[in-house]
């Protein structure tokens, strides 16, 4: 560790140089036999970073979490759908190196660019996700222009007029779980208006629940989808929209997962604003517990639906 009251109190040094400062000081020690006594006798291995420090949590976050719970159970027992909506991240299209590995000859790896400069041709793709809790399907938009509420709010219409409709005959409202930021975030204006044209245009009732900051990670679509997507194009360079789309539709688990996709090629513009006069006259109401989080948005003209 060094010297506390220095200014540098952390030193990282390798074997090599070790076993120098050793000889220094009169030792004949190999830097082998360094690695040797570094995990031998103290215990010490190479080790990666891990993801464990969320930050400071918000007081109500567990109260959150059962909040949810509670009504996602109710929703499903009253047959209405529940479903957990999420970006995955952007992704270069083309020969571009994919984490993970796959199966191939030895000594014959799937050779891609050096540098992971954009495509102009190919650009990139946005897939918005949409998990079916009640069903265990999912559904990917794969959006070739921004990741804007717009967007998101698109998608969940695409699932609703695809999915939704022919699942659940009986369907009045439908209950969405989302995280706390992104283009859902419980702060964007342009995803609550974009909900009120979505209730307004299907007659359904739409109830959000926002995780806490900082838990997006227990957000199902996280661990019940996303992940099993990644898992099962590993190694796999994304080299076409096709591609992408085929590598989505072909995920399955054991437990039954079933994901379709489908490409939105419309432009969805970044920047849009929305004035205090167009909040005031969405039809939103939030719930008594955490109502920044918990609201729920009616169609302006039940007699449309």
């Amino acid at each position: 560790m060094g010297d506390p009251e220095r200014a540098l109190k952390w030193v990282s040094k390798s074997p090599a140089k070790l076993a120098d400062a050793l000889h220094a000081q009169g030792h004949a020690v190999s830097p082998n036999t360094i690695s040797k006594l570094l995990e031998d006798r103290l215990g010490y291995s190479r080790q990666v970073n891990r993801k464990t420090h969320e930050g400071a949590s918000h007081p109500d976050r567990n109260a959150q979490f059962e909040y949810i719970n509670a009504k996602v159970a109710a929703a499903m027992a009253a047959g209405q759908p529940v479903i957990s909506v999420d970006t995955k991240k952007k992704e270069l299209i083309g020969n571009y190196r994919n984490a993970g590995s796959d199966w191939r000859p030895k000594a014959n790896p799937h050779r891609v660019k050096v540098h992971d400069f954009e495509d102009k041709s190919l650009g990139k793709v946005v897939p918005y996700g949409i998990y079916d809790v009640g069903a265990n399907a999912g559904w990917v938009s794969l959006g070739i222009t921004s990741d804007t509420a717009e967007f998101a709010v698109a998608s969940i219409r695409t699932w609703i007029d695809r999915i939704g409709r022919p699942r659940y005959a009986s369907m009045q409202e439908l209950r969405i779980t989302a995280d706390c930021g992104g283009s859902n975030g419980a702060r964007v204006r342009l995803w609550k208006t974009e909900l009120q044209k979505l209730a307004d245009a299907t007659g359904l009732t739409l109830h959000i629940n926002h995780y806490p900051p900082g838990t997006s990670k227990w957000n199902k679509i996280e661990h019940r989808m996303f992940c099993h997507i990644t898992q099962n194009w590993r190694g796999q360079p994304l080299e076409s929209r096709a591609t992408v789309i085929e590598l989505i539709a072909k995920t399955t688990t054991k437990t039954g997962l079933k994901v379709e996709c489908a490409l939105d090629e419309r432009t969805y513009e970044k920047g849009i604003r929305i004035s205090n006069d167009q909040m005031r006259q969405l039809a939103i109401e939030g719930d008594a517990f955490h109502p920044e989080w918990n609201y729920t948005i009616k169609p302006r003209n039940p007699k449309q639906s």
